[in-house]
């Protein structure tokens, strides 16, 4: 069983195997009449990161479900990175979890059911760290392995944060810097440095805890995490829901500095280049290699968070507390012909 690769059992790994943008929009039009639900704070209308539902005390219930193919070989660090990735949507709302349950896919003739039981556990070594439990869960027996939680949180109805609340002048930070999905993609073509996987692989399994902080702090004012669409499709989702344009200093965008070696369309993952399809025409102009970064799925990726200028020496002070050393690296400006304008 210690020979079993796990990303050699799928097409796709982690979050780059998210449906694009631009299809993903034509899956969710419809015609059919949908009903009112006043309570309803964040639905499907919205391109949020999770649901919202107002309980009426001044609390709110946040629901969430992710799930992806693996995205490395190691079944228990699989675990641990997917339900890292699925509590995220709840610490991107400014919320905390409260319990989840694991949604499970496998091929059971193909890889054996101890496997299975190691990416289990991965998960619950990752609920234990969010202080929730794994309640339960479904499987079903599946061509190709997948895993994921469906996750319960809730939030102060104040301190909830959205993707499409950020205001003129806003600064942009990421609290986890770009790259993961080239890395991973090295993996499987098997190219990639040992040691730089597993720095990935810490970064993928690290908790967006700190959301749940900045939920708290009212300059704040949008907040979502960056995940399969990349740092540019999820921007451009904060950017059209807020009615403004960003500019990014492309120097100050923060990036792991392994995926260095791997900054070549041969080396990008097929989300890359779907991705960079779906909103090349709302960006401006800018290189293969910027291309190739800035749209890269991120799985597990970090915070985007749009913070009042007067909000940031409180914001750095409640990072860095976490561990977490950040700079602005853009602003959001008057809407603009350019959703995204890149300098440098």
């Amino acid at each position: 069983m210690s020979e079993i690769k796990l990303t050699q059992f799928s097409h796709g790994s982690g979050c780059g195997c998210k449906i694009s943008p631009k299809v993903l929009d034509q899956i969710l039009h419809t015609n059919v009449l949908q009903g009112s639900f006043p309570s309803l704070l964040v639905g499907n209308k919205d391109k949020d990161d999770a649901a919202v539902f107002d309980l009426g005390n001044g609390e709110a219930i946040i629901s969430t479900t992710d799930f992806f193919m693996p995205i490395v070989d190691d079944a228990f660090d699989f675990g641990r990175i997917a339900s890292t990735n699925a509590l995220s949507d709840i610490y991107a709302m400014g919320g905390e979890p409260m319990m989840a349950i694991a949604i499970l896919g496998w091929p059971i003739d193909t890889i054996p059911a101890e496997i299975a039981q190691q990416v289990l556990d991965g998960s619950r070594a990752t609920c234990a760290s969010a202080n929730i439990p794994l309640a339960g869960g479904h499987s079903i027996d599946s061509p190709e392995p997948f895993f994921g939680l469906a996750v319960t949180g809730k939030v102060k109805i104040e301190h909830l944060k959205q993707n499409s609340t950020a205001t003129e002048g806003c600064l942009l930070y990421l609290t986890k810097p770009l790259g993961v999905g080239l890395l991973a993609t090295a993996q499987k073509m098997g190219i990639s440095n040992p040691e730089y996987l597993q720095v990935a692989v810490k970064q993928m399994a690290t908790l967006n805890k700190v959301g749940a902080d900045l939920g708290k702090m009212s300059e704040v004012k949008a907040m979502t995490d960056v995940t399969g669409f990349g740092l540019l499709g999820h921007l451009v989702e904060m950017c059209e829901g807020s009615g403004l344009s960003a500019e990014i200093d492309y120097e100050r965008v923060p990036k792991m500095p392994e995926a260095n070696d791997y900054l070549y369309p041969f080396c990008a993952p097929k989300g890359c280049n779907t991705n960079w399809e779906s909103y090349s025409h709302k960006v401006s102009t800018i290189t293969d290699t910027q291309r190739i970064l800035l749209a890269d799925p991120q799985t597990s990726g970090g915070l985007l968070i749009a913070v009042e200028p007067e909000g940031k020496d409180i914001l750095e002070t409640i990072l860095s507390e976490n561990g977490i050393s950040a700079e602005p690296f853009g602003r959001m400006i008057l809407k603009e012909e350019k959703t995204i304008k890149v300098l440098n």
